[in-house]
């Protein structure tokens, strides 16, 4: 199941990375693909098993480096 959230924060490749690798540790997740818009709102496709909450995409969005979910 693909779940497509919206992110703001991100401004590079580095945030890119940082919220690529703590969706992927959120249990069930099995690909994510990040489509930036620096200082803006960037798309974020998260693949998995069952949907994930918001408090589950807020904690690692909060992990990453403080980005906020739209």
């Amino acid at each position: 199941m693909k779940q497509q959230i919206n992110v703001q924060g991100m401004t590079c490749e580095h945030c890119v990375k940082a919220v690529a690798e703590e969706l992927s540790a959120v249990t069930g997740v099995t690909d994510v693909q990040i489509n930036l818009v620096a200082d803006g709102t960037s798309t974020v496709v998260v693949e998995t098993d069952q949907t994930l909450t918001d408090e589950q995409i807020r904690a690692a969005l909060s992990e990453a480096g403080g980005y906020q979910l739209v």
